[in-house]
């Protein structure tokens, strides 16, 4: 997956996903169609609903109740009682906080004015609550989604061409250490096309797809996501079908591979194979870029830039700088220019790179990258 810049590009080598199908039904609340659970009238309140089911234990203790509680807690065991006459034994709860019940309908209708009020804050503080709990999870840095290289046990680069999958045995090894030259144990140099890991010799393009294609079989993510991108360009003999890439992608991703998700993103920021949505592109790019992928993360961080956003656009910058994204460090320096990031934030960024660069570099590893741009690794 590359970054965004000014347009999204296609699906990368390694990504996965599919869509399930979605179907409408009445909304609870205001009588107008949902889709996958979310009613087309964006000023419904029940459009919470699902956020208020997964944080309702952290906003208990806000003190938002009617007149008559709903809930008996006098005893050792919390009764439900009706918020509108106080019975025993209520079952019947609000649709759109979750936080009081009735016995009947006819209760819930009688106290719905009354209720309003507080069931509208309720509402509000844990949509605001979910969003807090979101974001705490987005910008948190994540670990490198690549790991060490398996024979130098340096820091895996960012930079796609500082790594190569090998089909031979599902081994990621650096640019480094893939054209590094191999000497036999009387120091002499032999032949190199061989797998520096696995030593397996250097398979035909047709031994290759079937390697891979074991490796699909064996539910290896880097393989899974590698036959999604042949599928959606229709190369190594794969016939074009992005709705097949895009389930490959969503298996890989599922599997761990982190740029799966981003893929997808792409697909649908950019309309390829289905139709754009901007909505679930960020929803990608944002799962991409919590599992580690740094072209995700840069991608929010530009989405977020050209929205006006920039305090969210910074720190996206940042934890792909962190990750060794050079793109976001120049990103970084226009916010400096434009008056939107700070010079201890440009310099913050930089350390930030140089820390990165350490890392990562080696002279085997330079050599490589002398030889050819194929194993650039920063």
């Amino acid at each position: 997956m590359s970054s965004l810049v000014l347009e999204s590009s296609n699906g990368v080598c390694g990504d996965c996903g599919s869509e399930a199908e979605s179907s409408k039904k009445e909304c609870t609340s205001c009588d107008q169609k949902q889709e996958d659970g979310v009613c087309e009238n964006s000023s419904c309140i029940i459009n919470t609903t699902s956020a208020i089911d997964t944080i309702s234990d952290d906003i208990d203790n806000i003190n938002i109740s009617d007149n008559n509680s709903s809930t008996d807690t006098t005893g050792c065991n919390n009764i439900p009682v009706c918020a509108n006459c106080s019975k025993e034994g209520a079952n019947n709860i609000c649709n759109k906080c979750q936080s009081v019940k009735y016995c009947n309908a006819v209760c819930k209708k009688v106290h719905k004015k009354k209720h309003k009020k507080d069931c509208e804050e309720y509402v509000r503080l844990a949509a605001e609550r979910a969003a807090e709990l979101h974001d705490e999870k987005l910008f948190k840095q994540p670990p490198s989604p690549h790991g060490d290289c398996p024979i130098c046990f340096l820091l895996l680069p960012s930079l796609p061409t500082g790594r190569k999958y090998k089909s031979c045995c599902g081994k990621v090894i650096c640019s480094g250490c893939a054209h590094a030259p191999v000497y036999d144990d009387q120091g002499n140099e032999v032949d190199n096309r061989n797998c520096p890991f696995c030593r397996t010799s250097k398979p035909t393009k047709e031994e290759m797809i079937e390697m891979e294609m074991e490796r699909v079989e064996m539910n290896d993510a880097h393989a899974i996501g590698k036959q999604g991108y042949h599928y959606a360009e229709g190369i190594s003999g794969f016939p074009q079908d992005m709705d097949k890439a895009l389930e490959l992608y969503h298996r890989a991703g599922e599997l761990g591979l982190s740029k799966a998700y981003g893929s997808i993103g792409d697909a649908y920021y950019s309309g390829r194979g289905v139709e754009v949505d901007k909505k679930k592109a960020m929803y990608y790019y944002e799962l991409a870029a919590m599992k580690g992928s740094v072209f995700a993360r840069s991608n929010l961080g530009i989405i977020e830039h050209r929205s006006g956003n920039m305090d969210r656009a910074l720190r996206h910058y940042m934890i792909a700088v962190m990750a060794g994204d050079s793109d976001s460090l120049k990103y970084i320096k226009e916010l400096y220019s434009d008056g939107h990031a700070t010079k201890e934030d440009y310099t913050k960024a930089l350390q930030s790179y140089q820390e990165y660069l350490v890392e990562i570099k080696s002279v085997q590893r330079d050599e490589a990258a002398a030889f050819s741009d194929r194993y650039r690794y920063y």
